[in-house]
C-alpha cells in the first residue's frame, strides 16, 4: 500500500507534495466539510458556544442543545429516542456492550469491528448461509434469547445488506444495525436503513450511526426504543464521555436544507458515473451507493495514481490480505471530474 501524506484535508482534489490530484477516497459523502455554506455555520456555532461544552451530559447545568440534536435524530431515523456521542465508535460500542447483556449476540458476516466486544459472540461465514441458520436458531428458542448485530451497508462491498428476512422470525429479537454508511444517504430524507427495514411487533431496533461518514460532523448517535436509549444514557459511555462540540451540533441543526440539497447532488454525480462506467466489467456498482468497487487485475492504485488520482485502496480486514480498490464519490465532484476518472478506467 502506498502512503501518502498531505497537509490538506481532502475535498474533490487533495494536494500531494506541492501536486493537485483528484480524491476518490475517505468518505464525507455530502462533501459539507468544503462547502462554504456549512463552514460558516460552524464559525457561527464556534462563536456563540466555543470549542467544547465544559461539563458532563450529566451534570446539574446542561446545554438543550444536545436534546434539540437527538430529537432531530430520532425523528430522522423514524425512531422514538436517540442518544448522541463523541463519535461514532462510541456510540456503536455503547450499543454493543449495552445488547450484549440482552441475549446471546449472533453478528453477521463482515460487522464492523467497532460493534465487537470481544465476548459471547458466534462467527459468520457468508450471509447465504447466516441468515437461514439465524432464524432456525432465533425460532427454537424463547423471547429474547438472542441479538441480531450487523451493518446495514458494507462500503467494502457497494452493498445494501437486506433485511427483509428478519420477517420470518417468530419471536421478539432485538436488533443492533451499524448505519454508518446509510445514514444521510439511503431514503429520500437521509433517514438511512430504517426505510428499510421490516415493521413487526416482535422486532425491535437499535441504530447506531457515525455521524462524520455523510454529515461532516464529529459524532456518533444510537436510535431506538425510548426504554432502551433510557438505559443507555446511564452507562458509563454516556455519563462518563465528553459530549459532542456544541458547534458541530449547532451547524448540523442548522444545515438540513444543505443535506437535501447535497444528498440530491451527490445521487445525481453516482448516477452519472455509473452511466459512464456501465460497459466496464471490472466497476462494480449494482445499488447507486456512492462507493464504486474496482475489480482489476493489478495494482490498479498505483496506475491511477501515475494519472493524479487517488482512490481507496487498503488490505481489509487483516493488514496482510488482498488491497480493496474502490472509486468514493462525494458531492464535490463534478462531471468533468468523473468523466476523467472515466477515461481513465476505461485504458486500464
Amino acid at each position: 500500500m502506498n502512503i501518502l501524506h498531505t497537509d490538506t484535508t481532502p475535498a474533490a482534489n487533495c494536494t500531494i507534495g506541492g501536486k493537485e490530484m483528484l480524491f476518490f477516497s475517505g468518505f464525507s459523502y455530502l462533501g459539507l466539510h468544503s462547502l462554504p455554506a456549512f463552514r460558516e455555520l460552524l464559525k457561527a456555532g464556534v462563536d456563540q458556544y466555543g470549542t467544547v461544552f465544559i461539563s458532563s451530559r450529566i451534570a446539574n447545568v446542561r446545554l438543550e442543545l444536545y436534546e434539540e440534536l437527538e430529537h432531530a435524530l430520532a425523528v430522522l431515523q423514524q425512531q422514538q429516542a436517540a442518544a448522541t456521542f463523541s463519535s461514532g465508535y462510541l456510540a456503536s460500542q455503547a450499543a454493543a456492550r449495552y445488547v450484549s447483556g440482552k441475549g446471546q449476540l449472533l453478528y453477521a458476516p463482515d460487522t464492523h469491528p467497532s460493534l465487537h466486544t470481544g465476548a459471547n459472540e458466534i462467527p459468520a461465514t457468508s450471509w447465504e448461509n447466516w441468515v437461514p441458520q439465524t432464524i432456525e436458531r432465533i425460532n427454537s428458542h424463547a423471547d429474547h434469547t438472542f441479538v441480531i448485530v450487523a451493518d446495514s451497508v458494507n462500503p467494502l462491498t457497494s452493498t445494501i445488506n437486506d433485511f427483509s428476512w428478519l420477517q420470518q422470525l417468530q419471536r421478539h429479537t432485538l436488533v443492533l444495525i451499524d448505519d454508518s454508511h446509510g445514514i444521510g444517504i439511503l431514503g429520500d430524507t437521509g433517514s438511512g436503513i430504517s426505510s428499510l427495514l421490516p415493521r413487526q411487533p416482535f422486532l425491535r431496533y437499535l441504530l447506531s450511526s457515525s455521524i462524520a461518514k455523510a454529515y461532516s460532523t464529529q459524532g456518533g448517535v444510537i436510535a431506538g426504543h425510548a426504554a432502551d436509549i433510557a438505559a443507555i444514557k446511564k452507562s458509563p459511555f454516556f455519563t462518563g464521555a465528553t459530549p459532542m462540540m456544541p458547534a458541530n451540533v449547532w451547524a448540523f441543526l442548522q444545515s438540513f436544507p444543505l443535506h437535501q440539497s447535497q444528498r440530491e447532488l451527490l445521487r445525481n454525480r453516482v448516477r452519472y458515473l455509473a452511466q459512464l462506467t456501465a460497459g466496464l466489467e471490472h466497476v462494480h456498482n449494482p445499488l447507486q451507493l456512492p462507493v464504486f468497487l474496482l475489480k482489476h487485475p493489478g495494482d490498479i492504485a498505483a496506475r491511477l495514481l501515475e494519472h493524479d488520482i487517488i482512490i481507496s485502496s487498503f488490505s481489509y480486514p487483516h493488514p496482510d490480505n488482498p488491497p480493496i480498490n474502490r472509486a468514493v464519490i462525494s458531492a464535490l465532484h463534478t462531471d468533468n471530474d468523473l468523466r476523467i476518472l472515466h477515461s481513465f478506467l476505461l485504458n486500464l
